[in-house]
């Protein structure tokens, strides 16, 4: 093979090389550029999927729930006033709701997880949230229509946590007050009390003969639930508004009971 042949094999043999890797940058920009666009795409559709819902993340929260939150200033505080204004309850019965259940059943039971067996032994110290937080949670929760994003910043939750330690709180403090006397309806232990509350009450509304308890409806303001069979049972068509409706019993002598 002569030496004219042979230059013209070896340029044929770099052109396809170049050609070869020419094709392959092109393949690997091609792959690139629909990875960046799917992505792009994915994150278009999250953006627009929900756009109301908005939400903190941890990096925007106190770094610790338990220490330098709006909450343990609050609670710290111990202002009856304060107390009062945000959880509907003052010093005194906030910790008569611990003592009375709450705290021990909180620190004894597992919080419900998917992940997680409910046989399993509760870790209390691991938990964002002490006694104290979690009762202060569901009463901030239950005493005003705030925005989960406020009670996020509040208790320095993220939304996940917040909806955890609500339904978990919601029920302990269900079991708590069942178990309280001073929360528990009671009938008149014999005729004669009945009697002297009836007298009250003809007294005062001479047509009801045989009355010897009262009755009053309270509506407390609650936020709009994300759950329709929730919202359709907290939406009160007279008021236009979403309430929890309780009914509390009264004695003549205007006792609680």
């Amino acid at each position: 093979m002569d030496e004219l042949t042979l230059h013209w094999l070896q340029m044929e043999a770099n052109e396809e090389e170049e050609e070869a890797e020419d094709y392959a940058m092109e393949a690997a920009a091609t792959t690139l550029l629909i990875y960046i666009g799917a992505e792009e795409s994915r994150l278009a559709r999250a953006r627009n999927c929900q756009p109301n819902r908005l939400y903190l993340c941890r990096p925007q929260l106190c770094p610790n729930p338990r220490v330098g939150t709006p909450w343990q200033y609050l609670y710290h505080s111990r202002s009856d006033r304060a107390f009062i204004t945000t959880m509907g309850f003052d010093i005194e019965t906030f910790e008569s709701i611990l003592q009375a259940g709450f705290a021990e059943m909180y620190y004894e039971t597992p919080i419900p997880r998917d992940d997680v067996a409910a046989t399993g032994a509760p870790r209390p110290g691991s938990r964002s949230l002490d006694a104290a937080g979690a009762l202060g949670l569901v009463l901030h929760y239950l005493n005003s229509t705030m925005r989960e994003i406020s009670l996020q910043q509040i208790f320095a939750l993220i939304p996940s946590s917040v909806s955890r330690y609500n339904t978990f709180a919601l029920q302990i403090l269900l079991e708590t007050i069942r178990n309280m006397s001073d929360t528990a309806i009671t009938w008149p232990h014999d005729e004669s009390e009945f009697k002297e509350y009836n007298s009250l009450i003809v007294n005062r509304h001479p047509r009801l003969l045989e009355a010897f308890r009262g009755i009053d409806g309270l509506n407390l303001p609650t936020q709009t639930s994300e759950d329709q069979d929730v919202e359709n049972a907290t939406y009160n068509g007279w008021l236009s508004e979403h309430f929890i409706s309780s009914v509390l019993a009264f004695s003549p002598k205007g006792r609680q009971i």
